[in-house]
């Protein structure tokens, strides 16, 4: 995994939509980074380590291209402008999914059919309390 600075990450971002475009997909990760190279060990404590800032890192891949950056909290707002603008203009080629309404359709008129026998017995039962009231 390459590690890039802010603005290479964006351009180096912009070379995989593009390769991306007509077929392929661009998975992107967003997730709090705290500095740290090495795990936490299961016991003890972390000598000498204190974060200095909060910090974000960003992973990209196409699946065989990997690219990554870390963002300090002082430069997030301009890094997050240009993102946000980069992934404008690149998302423009998505398909629009396919709603499923054939089975929502089913599932409801399955619904009803159960309910209009247990409807129906309903109603002749009520029918033939009625009857039998009257007759006496």
């Amino acid at each position: 995994m390459v590690l890039l600075e802010s603005e290479q990450f964006l351009t180096e971002l912009t070379r995989l939509f593009q390769k991306c475009r007509t077929s392929g997909s661009v998975y992107i990760t967003l997730k709090k980074y705290d500095g740290r190279t090495k795990p936490i060990p299961k016991k003890g404590t972390v000598e000498g380590f204190e974060p200095a800032d909060n910090k974000c890192l960003l992973r990209a891949t196409d699946g065989k291209k990997k690219i990554s950056t870390v963002v300090s909290s002082k430069e997030v707002n301009k890094f997050q402008m240009a993102y946000s603008n980069l992934l404008r203009a690149n998302m423009d080629g998505l398909k629009k999914r396919d709603k499923k309404n054939k089975t929502k359709k089913t599932k409801a008129a399955a619904a009803a059919a159960a309910a209009a026998p247990a409807a129906a017995a309903t109603a002749a039962t009520t029918a033939a309390t009625t009857a039998a009231t009257a007759a006496q």
